[in-house]
């Protein structure tokens, strides 16, 4: 992967985990009930779900550019119209309300936990729709699929880690911000979303 395309998708996977989504609130009630350290697990089942659902979707374009490379073209232009959807159902969806709990002396077990934001990314009916879109706009079939898959995967779980873990960090304060500024938050994550549905099918 060429570096200003890996760069293209740092930016683009960024805004994904700044946007409302059922990890992130996970790790915010989670952050609130359980404190930080606990959440870790919340985190790490979610970055393995996520890990996951990217391999499904990456060699299953995979097994389409055997087929053909025109393929990929059309499932660029497919993804690239359910990027621009997506992007105004996050600008119109309203904002996370705050989360009313304080952190308290719960006994959960590390593993209900860890099975929580695994299952919470794996189950998501959007997940695998939306990697299906978003990663066939940066990869390269003259390289190896297998090279780009640790170089995108790794992007974005470092990413999503980093981000829910800030969230569960800062859950008692977070979550009041997301509820006074979460409907402007929403409508930047969207635009940014629209416009990669836009300008990405586009590329040579």
């Amino acid at each position: 992967m060429q570096l200003h395309t890996w760069l293209i998708y740092f930016v683009a996977a960024l805004g994904l985990s700044l946007s409302p989504g059922p990890n992130g609130l996970l790790a915010l009630t989670h952050g609130a009930l359980h404190g930080r350290r606990k959440t870790m697990y919340t985190v790490l089942g979610g970055s393995v779900g996520f890990a996951v659902i990217i391999a499904l979707s990456m060699f299953g374009i995979g097994a389409l550019l055997k087929a053909s490379v025109a393929w990929l073209t059309a499932l660029k232009w497919l993804g690239g119209a359910y990027l621009v959807w997506l992007g105004v159902q996050v600008w119109r969806a309203p904002p996370i309300a705050a989360v009313a709990l304080q952190p308290g002396g719960s006994r959960v077990g590390g593993w209900s936990l860890f099975r929580a934001g695994a299952l919470s990314a794996m189950t998501n009916p959007k997940g695998i729709l939306f990697f299906a879109a978003f990663l066939p706009q940066f990869i390269d079939p003259a390289r190896s699929l297998l090279l780009q898959f640790f170089i995108m995967a790794g992007t974005f779980v470092a990413i999503e880690f980093v981000t829910e873990v800030l969230i569960a960090s800062m859950a008692q304060r977070i979550s009041g911000w997301l509820a006074r500024v979460g409907r402007g938050f929403n409508r930047v994550c969207g635009a940014i979303f629209a416009a990669i549905g836009v300008a990405l099918p586009l590329r040579a």
